[in-house]
């Protein structure tokens, strides 16, 4: 639509720009303001007994959706594009995956997990999964179609991610989705990184679509929040276990994810060319043995990001040439301009250290020296670079 719901229909499919900036928007509803109102809400009244009893209304308790958490799930709905049939909304990251992997399985079914998912979400798949009964096998991530010969008679799921947490690994996503699906077994992803801005997940044949909104939806390290996004298949089941286990959002943090989103393109944009930037400068360090990018000519998901999809984030990593450990802590800890902190996706910079050796089981993470993931922020590049030189110069100090 061009203006509020019920105006004049577009001529032409409108751009990302342009749904992120009116999705879910409907003024002429609320007295014309722009923005949806924040319904701070729990009881609906009806006007009649027989209204309450016939439930004839659009909406019925707060815990079920208010204008507010409507406009942000069709807001939502209107980027994933035309596979995407309904979007749950969850108080964070890890309670969508958690929600998203309850609605498609059962006791005594297997799922397969990406030995690169984030942390936890395999934690939730061998602690509160394995409790009841569903079993795990987590695998290469870079398997492609040769997923088929991990599939099981009551394989119910493949859980992907695109990249890899921590260490970006590209999936070959349409590919495991096909095989998956000739099983008649289903494909969840965490699309957090790319968005479905630069990866339509649902279009590529993911049915459940998971997003950590804390990250680039709320843009600003102030709340936290999750989405999935389902096709056709998977809506019900979905939105019936979200309901059932009485999950829902706080109204202020969707209104502030809502806010976000309104300016989720201009920022993804900006972190895409800035941390490519910072990519392209670490390259060339002496100190850098490799940096872990998808994004970046020569890196071994290069391929697959080009072709399925439209854009990177500003999070990625590097490996450090061999230095002590006392190198390493020297060099974060000469840093200004970046933030240690576990999260990712507001406008400020962040440096961590990490290591995944002790945790992968079904590949060996075995990178050549110390490991660091940055996000990239909404700073200015060369600012960001200076902060790095001083870092490095502290580094070498170190040795």
């Amino acid at each position: 639509m061009t203006k509020a719901e019920g105006g004049k229909a577009a001529d032409t499919e409108l751009k990302p720009d342009t749904k992120v900036t009116i999705g879910g928007r409907n003024p002429f509803a609320h007295h014309g303001y722009v923005n949806t109102p924040v319904y701070h809400a729990s009881t609906l009244l009806y006007r009649t007994a027989e209204d309450f009893l016939a439930r004839r209304s659009q909406y019925s308790y707060g815990r079920r959706g208010t204008p507010t958490s409507e406009a942000l799930e069709k807001a939502i709905q209107e980027i994933e594009g035309s596979a995407c049939a309904g979007v749950a909304l969850l108080p964070s990251g890890l309670a969508a995956i958690s929600t998203a992997l309850l609605s498609v399985l059962s006791t005594g079914d297997h799922l397969l997990v990406s030995d690169s998912a984030y942390g936890p979400t395999r934690k939730f798949a061998d602690s509160v999964l394995a409790r009841y009964g569903i079993t795990t096998t987590y695998y290469d991530p870079l398997i492609g179609a040769g997923i088929a010969g991990l599939m099981q008679p009551n394989t119910r799921a493949v859980f992907t991610e695109a990249p890899g947490s921590l260490t970006f690994e590209m999936q070959d996503i349409p590919a495991i989705a096909e095989v998956t699906h000739s099983k008649g077994a289903q494909v969840l992803m965490d699309n957090t990184w790319a968005s479905p801005l630069y990866f339509k997940a649902l279009e590529k044949g993911v049915d459940l679509s998971i997003q950590s909104g804390t990250k680039y939806i709320g843009g600003h390290s102030d709340l936290m929040l999750g989405t999935v996004s389902a096709n056709k298949e998977t809506i019900q089941r979905l939105k019936d276990t979200a309901y059932t286990m009485g999950l829902c959002v706080g109204p202020d943090d969707m209104n502030l994810g809502l806010r976000g989103l309104r300016t989720l393109s201009v920022r993804l944009a900006h972190h895409h060319q800035a941390g490519l930037t910072v990519a392209r400068w670490l390259e060339q360090r002496p100190e850098v043995l490799r940096v872990l990018h998808p994004a970046l000519p020569g890196n071994p998901g290069h391929v697959i990001w080009r072709r399925d999809f439209t854009g990177a984030c500003g999070l990625f990593g590097i490996v450090l040439k061999p230095v002590p450990e006392k190198a390493v802590l020297a060099f974060l800890n000469a840093l200004s301009l970046y933030g240690m902190g576990a999260s990712w996706g507001g406008y400020e910079s962040l440096a961590i250290p990490f290591d995944v050796t002790n945790y992968r089981t079904a590949t060996k993470w075995t990178p050549g020296g110390p490991c660091l993931r940055f996000h990239i922020g909404l700073e200015d590049v060369n600012d960001l670079t200076a902060d790095l030189e001083r870092g490095f110069a502290a580094l070498a100090a170190a040795k």
